[in-house]
Parts: structure tokens; C-alpha cells; sequence
């Protein structure tokens, strides 16, 4: 639990110097900040909050597994 409590604290390490030192970074960055923000708004605006955020999740994962 620890080694994984620090391996989590190196890559958000890694990310934030990263993104404070990057203007192409940081722009891809606050592009999915608004993007996840905007999942948020929508999920919580729908009357099936748990069935909307399934479904978000579920489309996050196949966009990161390239919609096998």
C-alpha cells in the first residue's frame, strides 16, 4: 500500500512539473479538464445519474482501448 501511495505521488509529480513546463501540455490538459467537466454537467443533469455515468465511463474505457 505504500509503495503504491508513493508511485502515485511520483506520477503527479511528474505531471504537474510536466504541465507547468509544457505550454502544449498545459493546453492539452485544460482541453480535458473542460471535456470532463462538461461529462459532470451533463451527468448531473440528466434524471438517471447512475445510469449516465455508466455510461460515461463505459465510453471512457473504450476510447482508451481504441474501440475494440
Amino acid at each position: 500500500m505504500c509503495a503504491m501511495s508513493f508511485l502515485l505521488r511520483h506520477i503527479a509529480r511528474y505531471a504537474a512539473q510536466k504541465l507547468a513546463s509544457d505550454p502544449r501540455a498545459r493546453e492539452k490538459a485544460v482541453k480535458a479538464a473542460r471535456a470532463v467537466v462538461g461529462k459532470a454537467r451533463q451527468i448531473t443533469r440528466g434524471e438517471d445519474r447512475a445510469h449516465a455515468a455508466g455510461r460515461a465511463l463505459r465510453r471512457a474505457i473504450d476510447k482508451l482501448q481504441g474501440d475494440k
